[in-house]
């Protein structure tokens, strides 16, 4: 236990899980948590700016300043200053201070020390994995009030897998910014020289493993490998949904896990597959190669031939100029095309002096027009429906050509388990889904090792 405790203190991150589901569970659990999507009630609309409402009643429309912290690379971030100064614009008398912080992780940790400081931002975007953490200790605002009064947005405008995550029972707390899924980013120009067709949406896993074989090679001679065939972060999120298409069970129950269950088949033997494409095959970077570059840093230097991520990628792929590349959906297993579920969502914390203020700049940064900005971008797929078919997002001159594939992902997206300790589990999972990708422990080993270490976060659940 001693060890067991030290462990799992030292890979605690700072966010924890929400609203879930594991696609491996058998059974359609997802009805069960579909069925929360009821309209929640609200108070009659009241307009305070032009074409942004909030319930009677609210405050002033023009106090201090209101806060909005985001994260990204310097392309985001000026996507999110276009942001502010048009909602200036719609309402010249508003005040909206942007907060940026550069990368994901040091966001995360900014956020957590700021709601334990009692010193957040006004309006902050928390990623669905995180929002049970914050809405059980009461440091957000619901919004379903506001959104049932809006003239601008309704519940129906969205897609309903990215709304469902930032539900707490019927009451909707967030509004998503963001919905995407993963996808098989390629390297057009490697597949032309291997002579190899590219990816469709017919590609199985072992259509892949050929390809990636084939994409995977040692240019000069000197038994170094130049081009890897595949890449890809190795975390147990983004390698999931193959799990999901083999029908791995990962937890025990699916709305209330109390256990991971790798070690029933086919669950040993999907993640020994995992495994091979480095440890026996070699087709991606081994722990050193990862370590002096990483997959992504070689996919964009024209280095690897398939790399797998979400929507976040594009605003920095579209950055190399070099880079002749498009995507691809993620292969299936015998037929079975499953996704998971990527998003933010803008949420208004319970320390913030005007939430009505905080909710109509919400109003704006979620409707058509705040979504076609962010969309333009590259980096976010959208969560409204009409921005996500618009030319704005699926426009085919800018790339990727094939921005459909991402729209058509969220058809076999699920999210991942309700239970508010799940960022710790899969802090855990990722170690261990490590050392079985660089060879570093057996499969076996890494199944008995997380079921071991995710023992205690396993014990404390409280339902969503």
């Amino acid at each position: 236990m001693a060890y067991r405790g030290r462990y799992n203190a030292e890979v605690r991150a700072t966010r924890l899980g929400h609203l879930r589901p594991c696609l491996g569970q058998r059974g359609a659990p997802w009805l069960l948590v579909v069925a929360l999507l009821a309209a929640c009630g609200g108070p009659a609309p009241s307009a305070t700016a032009p074409g942004v409402t909030a319930p009677p009643g609210s405050p002033a429309p023009h106090g201090p300043a209101l806060t909005f912290m985001v994260y990204g690379d310097p392309a985001d971030l000026q996507a999110y200053q276009d942001l502010v100064a048009a909602y200036r614009q719609l309402d010249p008398a508003a005040q909206v201070e942007l907060i940026p912080v550069a990368t994901q992780l040091d966001y995360e940790r900014r956020l957590t020390a700021d709601f334990t400081a009692g010193t957040p931002a006004d309006v902050v975007l928390v990623n669905y994995k995180r929002f049970y953490e914050f809405e059980s200790r009461g440091l957000l605002t619901p919004l379903a009030p506001y959104l049932a009064a809006s003239a601008v947005l309704s519940t129906t405008d969205f897609y309903r897998l990215a709304l469902t995550p930032y539900y707490h029972g019927r009451t909707l707390v967030c509004l998503p910014q963001s919905a995407s899924g993963q996808v098989l980013y390629y390297n057009r120009a490697l597949f032309d020289q291997a002579g190899l067709a590219y990816p469709t949406a017919r590609w199985s896993w072992d259509d892949f493993l050929v390809a990636a074989q084939a994409l995977t090679r040692d240019t000069d001679g000197d038994g170094v490998t130049d081009v890897y065939g595949f890449g890809t972060e190795v975390t147990f999120a983004g390698l999931i949904a193959y799990l999901w298409q083999r029908q791995v069970t990962v937890v025990d129950n699916v709305l209330l896990p109390r256990r991971l269950e790798l070690n029933l088949p086919p669950g040993p033997a999907a993640l020994q597959w995992l495994a091979d494409l480095q440890v026996t095959h070699h087709l991606a970077p081994d722990a050193a190669a990862e370590s002096a570059e990483s997959s992504e840093s070689r996919f964009i230097n024209g280095r690897l031939g398939l790399y797998l991520n979400s929507r976040r990628g594009v605003a920095a792929y579209r950055a190399a100029a070099a880079l002749d590349w498009d995507v691809a959906p993620i292969p299936s297993y015998k037929g079975r095309h499953t996704n998971l579920l990527t998003s933010d969502g803008y949420c208004v914390t319970s320390a913030a002096p005007d939430p009505a203020a905080a909710w109509r700049f919400i109003e704006f940064a979620a409707s058509a027009a705040g979504q076609t900005l962010l969309a333009r971008t590259g980096r976010v797929g959208p969560s409204l429906i009409s921005v996500a078919e618009s030319p704005a997002f699926l426009d085919p001159i800018q790339r990727p050509a094939s921005a459909q594939v991402f729209v058509n992902a969220l058809a076999s997206a699920w999210p991942l388990p309700p239970h508010p300790n799940w960022n710790e589990i899969e802090e855990v999972m990722d170690d261990e889904m490590q050392r079985a990708f660089y060879g570093r422990a057996t499969v076996a080993e890494v199944i008995a090792a997380a079921a071991f270490r995710t023992e205690e976060f396993f014990k404390v659940h409280v339902s969503p």
